[in-house]
C-alpha cells in the first residue's frame, strides 16, 4: 500500500482542527478560529508559522508583492482556513497557487463554517518534468498530476 506524502503531519494537523471545531463549532470568524487553532497547535507542540510573508517571483525576479498563507506547518504543509458555508473552486485555486509559488507539495484546506462537520480537503501537487507540444504551444516544466487523465494524455 502506498503511503501518503506527509501523512503523519497532515493527520496531526487535522486532529488539531477537529479539536478546535469540537470546542468552538461553526459560526465564528476566520480570525477567531485561526487564533484557536494556533493555540491548539502550540499545545500539541506542532511547529508552525502564522501568516508568514512569502516572496513571489516572476521570471526569476523577486516581486515587491508578497502573500501570506494562514499557516505554514512543519515547514512543509500550507494550511488555508475558511469560515464559509461550503468550499468553492476559488478556495481550492488559492491553495494551488500558494503551493506552486512556494514549491511545496501538500496543503490542507480547512472550512470551519460547514455544519454539522468540519470540511477539509488535502491537496497534493505532484510535479514531474515534461516537454511536449500542446495545441501548437511548446510546454516545458512541471505538469501536476492532479490534472484529469484525459488532459495529461493531451500533454
Amino acid at each position: 500500500m502506498t503511503k501518503l506524502l506527509h501523512a503523519d503531519e497532515t493527520h496531526a494537523l487535522l486532529g488539531a482542527c477537529f479539536e478546535v471545531y469540537k470546542v468552538k463549532g461553526c459560526g465564528f470568524l476566520e480570525a477567531v478560529l485561526q487564533e484557536c487553532l494556533e493555540l491548539e497547535l502550540g499545545d500539541r507542540k506542532i511547529p508552525f508559522e502564522s501568516q508568514p510573508r512569502l516572496a513571489l517571483e516572476y521570471k526569476v525576479r523577486t516581486l515587491r508583492q508578497t502573500y501570506q498563507p494562514d499557516l505554514l506547518c512543519y515547514g512543509k504543509v500550507i494550511m488555508e482556513i475558511k469560515a464559509v458555508t461550503a468550499l468553492a473552486d476559488e478556495h481550492r485555486a488559492q491553495l494551488h497557487n500558494y503551493l506552486h509559488a512556494t514549491r511545496l507539495r501538500v496543503g490542507l484546506l480547512i472550512n470551519f463554517g460547514h455544519y454539522p462537520l468540519i470540511q477539509h480537503e488535502r491537496i497534493v501537487i505532484w510535479p514531474f518534468r515534461v516537454f511536449c507540444v500542446f495545441r501548437g504551444f511548446k510546454i516545458r516544466g512541471k505538469i501536476p498530476l492532479f490534472l484529469p487523465l484525459e488532459m495529461r494524455r493531451r500533454l
